[in-house]
């Protein structure tokens, strides 16, 4: 506790321990704890001190560790954020299926237009070239026609 003087041997001094000895005895077999509100105040232990002194308190039990209870082999989160994964990718690919699909219909739309385009101004093209002579109408010559009060006279 003091600090030695330098210069002196340290003085070697005999140490007695002593250890506390419990009035009441331990119990020998430990049974498994089961959590259980006390039905009265725990009982109140002392022990005297080789010096004389008693020190009185209550007496501690040695904590138990819980029981494990059996866990799930794959933690719940896993599982959610697996499924979550498995949706966005069912997701991604009906996305992808719908613009395929989008894309398909855009070029068959397109290729109908044209081919209608293509007959219908086929069509057009016969009929102002053909050389087939008119059918069923008469040919008048409009120099010598005369119109009166918008009727026509040949």
């Amino acid at each position: 506790m003091y600090p030695e003087t330098p210069g002196h041997a340290p003085v070697e001094r005999a140490v007695t321990v002593h250890q506390p000895t419990p009035l009441a005895p331990a119990a020998a077999a430990q049974a498994p704890l089961v959590p259980l509100q006390p039905g009265s105040i725990p009982s109140v232990a002392s022990i005297v001190l080789p010096d004389g002194r008693v020190v009185t308190g209550y007496a501690i039990s040695p904590m138990q560790p819980e029981a494990v209870v059996a866990k799930p082999p794959v933690s719940r989160a896993a599982v959610n954020i697996a499924l979550g994964g498995v949706g966005f990718l069912a997701v991604c690919g009906g996305l992808l299926m719908l613009t395929a699909f989008i894309t398909a219909l855009t070029a068959l739309i397109s290729q109908l237009i044209t081919l209608a385009a293509v007959i219908f101004g086929g069509w057009i093209a016969v009929q102002v070239f053909s050389t087939r002579g008119h059918q069923g109408g008469t040919t008048v010559n409009i120099r010598k026609a005369i119109f009166k009060r918008n009727h026509f006279h040949a």
